[in-house]
């Protein structure tokens, strides 16, 4: 019995994940009732217009919309880029419509015409936005404000377009993918962890059981963030470390009803500028430089002045040569390849204190519950670990120093072997042979020290996508913001249903009435032709009776009859 069990529940778990990887079927826009949104990511570098769409909903408040991407005929993907960034155009904020036409124009075409005046945009900006002054901004939105609505008829209002902060960001990208990941329905488990949630409720903090979430963990080229649900309420050592946490934990309701608490989220989100991989790297560079030009002074040393003393660098691979500096003021690197002595050097980078409440830099950071969590290493994290060492997936910190050292000792002209024979992944290049002792260092820093993970963490998964899927912060922002249009349709089927409910009442009481009245009638009918037939009758014995009868009283015969011939 037990074998049959399990395999049905490995069937079912199977199909749950497969509904998942196979989400790539062309969008059919017949669907009447089929609802369309969009979100224009306006990053840095230029902005990606995203098409997402989902069915009605079911009318369960405890779920959310079931959004995905939209998907062409060619079941790809509804996105489409420009370039360069909307923030280059902080001097001609006036262009700003016209820049964002082409993309609206590509949405326009693939969502049919009559569902476009129900169709919400948002536009949301992001980093390179948020460096310009505060007017700059805000003369680009005002000039998308004005005009979009003039050439577009989507659902479109001022508050739809913003500069967003970078918790903001942080939220949105939790949210898609936990939401990819299923970790928002709550109804069913499918055997999955779970953890106590501490949420506010009108007077008092209820307790209740749902599926663990997962952090997140994403190390680009010059910031590094994590953000994760804090699951229990948080308790202050001091009114500062409140003060400053109150910037950095977000609390929200995902679900349509405020009144309904069970998606309610409290998550922790922390960006750290400058703690990028090739940020740091930088940061280190003019570290070296600065005490090596100083210490040559001091000692009236050469050391790295010439390629043919060159200053040792544990955290380049071995005999890898290298310079950096101006073109004024030089130094010459040669690799040494020492990955543990690297990352003693490498310490004091990640600027911690000895508050056991801190993280990188010193910023505020809640308890993590190592032993009932789980977290997804994307970009750098995903990077270190598989492009060279082709470790990608659940991580080890052990098996990963262990291959990271062997990698760091390797003589630099056997690597540039290895990947001459095509050894490593395929979009590993050179700068990525180069730096990848470095990096790797520095992720194992900032993952254990800076964010004081135990070396005996074991769940940690390092990933480029999550169930085949690239998923996008505009996900996360675009179930966030849309998250009261199930209460709209709840309450459109519920009073659908109530009318329903009403007519049929009605017509139930109607044939009820309608029948007791037939009856009635009927009964009344029958009646008042018993009465009639009992009258007739009566009237006929009155007549007959002997007083009635004249030669009777008089002693005469009875009349005679006519004869009828």
């Amino acid at each position: 019995m037990f074998p049959v069990f399990f395999k049905l529940s490995f069937c079912l778990l199977f199909l749950r994940h497969l509904a998942r990887v196979t989400d790539v079927d062309a969008t059919d826009t017949s669907n009447p009732h089929l609802n369309y949104g969009l979100v224009v990511d306006c990053g840095s570098s230029g902005s990606r217009i995203f098409v997402y769409c989902w069915p009605r909903h079911n009318g369960n408040p405890h779920e959310l919309l079931d959004i995905r991407q939209m998907r062409d005929q060619h079941r790809k993907p509804v996105v489409m880029k420009i370039k360069p960034g909307i923030s280059e155009l902080a001097k001609t904020p006036e262009k700003a419509s016209d820049y964002m036409y082409p993309l609206l124009s590509f949405a326009a075409q693939h969502i049919p015409k009559n569902k476009h005046q129900e169709t919400p945009l948002y536009i949301l900006c992001t980093a390179g936005m948020r460096v310009l002054p505060e007017s700059q901004q805000e003369a680009i939105l005002e000039d998308l404000r004005t005009d979009i609505p003039v050439h577009f008829n989507f659902l479109f209002s001022d508050s739809h377009v913003e500069v967003i902060s970078g918790k903001q960001e942080g939220v949105y990208a939790w949210i898609g993918i936990n939401f990819v990941l299923g970790r928002f329905n709550h109804g069913d488990s499918d055997g999955e962890a779970e953890v106590e949630v501490h949420v506010p409720s009108i007077d008092q903090q209820d307790t209740l059981r749902r599926k663990r979430t997962a952090g997140v963990l994403d190390m680009g080229g010059v910031s590094t963030q994590i953000a994760y649900e804090v699951p229990k309420t948080v308790r202050f050592v001091s009114p500062q470390q409140e003060e400053v946490a109150k910037n950095l934990l977000a609390e929200f309701n995902l679900g349509c009803d405020a009144h309904r608490t069970e998606h309610v989220y409290r998550v922790y989100v922390s960006t750290f500028l400058g703690f990028g991989g090739n940020a740091a790297r930088q940061r280190y560079e003019e570290n070296l430089m600065r005490k090596t030009i100083t210490r040559n002074k001091l000692l009236g040393e050469h050391v790295g002045e010439t390629a043919e003393s060159p200053l040792p660098d544990p955290c380049l691979p071995t005999d890898l040569e290298d310079q950096i500096g101006t073109s004024t003021e030089k130094l010459y690197l040669r690799g040494t390849g020492d990955f543990d002595q690297c990352r003693q050097i490498l310490q004091p980078f990640l600027n911690r204190s000895n508050d056991t409440h801190s993280s990188l830099n010193g910023v505020y950071q809640p308890a993590i519950d190592y032993s009932n969590s789980q977290f997804y290493g994307f970009s750098e994290f995903y990077y270190c670990t598989e492009d060279v060492l082709r470790m990608g997936g659940d991580y080890n910190a052990s098996k990963y120093a262990a291959a990271a050292k062997g990698y760091c000792a390797t003589k630099w002209k056997t690597l540039q072997e290895r990947f001459d024979s095509g050894l490593y992944a395929s979009h590993a290049d050179y700068h990525r042979l180069k730096y990848q002792c470095f990096k790797s260092a520095w992720m194992y820093e900032v993952f254990h020290s800076g964010f004081s993970f135990p070396t005996n963490y074991k769940n940690l998964k390092t990933a480029l996508l999550v169930y085949e899927k690239e998923v996008q912060w505009t996900l996360g922002a675009i179930l966030y913001r849309t998250r009261f249009l199930p209460l709209r349709d709840i309450q459109q089927e519920s009073l659908k249903g109530t009318h329903s409910h009403w007519r049929h009442s009605f017509s139930f009481v109607n044939n009820h009435y309608l029948f007791l009245a037939c009856f009635f009638i009927v009964l009344l009918s029958i009646i008042l032709y018993l009465m009639r037939l009992r009258r007739i009758h009566r009237l006929a014995v009155k007549h007959y009776t002997p007083s009635s009868v004249p030669w009777l009283e008089e002693g005469l015969g009875p009349p005679m009859l006519p004869i009828i011939l």
